[in-house]
């Protein structure tokens, strides 16, 4: 019983918090934000849902489940690297910052390299 909860509470909570992470997209004014809201609460959001389904084939069907292991390690580490590519590219493709963005860090590594 202690476990249909616990993998209940987690699907639960990695779909709210997958909520959370489209209202961030929909929300937030500029790419990088909404860049970060993708890469950070969407990729805990399933990595939550991905776990819940683990706990499950583990404790119901006793049955551990490499796939849905690989899925979790592919999803943590691809992610948040492809959410820092596409905020890096927007940045160099000249994407400005939001107004209220008050400070840029990338701009003094920009100047350097060129």
């Amino acid at each position: 019983m202690i476990g249909e909860w616990l993998i209940g509470i987690l699907i639960l909570l990695g779909a709210v918090v997958c909520v959370i992470s489209v209202f961030g997209l929909i929300r937030l004014p500029d790419v990088y934000l909404r860049s970060h809201a993708a890469t950070k609460s969407a990729t805990m959001g399933v990595l939550l849902i991905l776990f819940g389904g683990f706990l499950y084939y583990w404790l119901f069907e006793n049955h551990i489940s490499i796939k849905l292991l690989l899925g979790i390690v592919f999803v943590f580490i691809a992610s948040p690297v492809a959410g820092h590519l596409n905020g890096r590219a927007a940045y160099r493709s000249g994407v400005p910052l939001w107004k209220g963005s008050v400070q840029d860090d990338l701009k003094r590594d920009t100047k350097r390299m060129k």
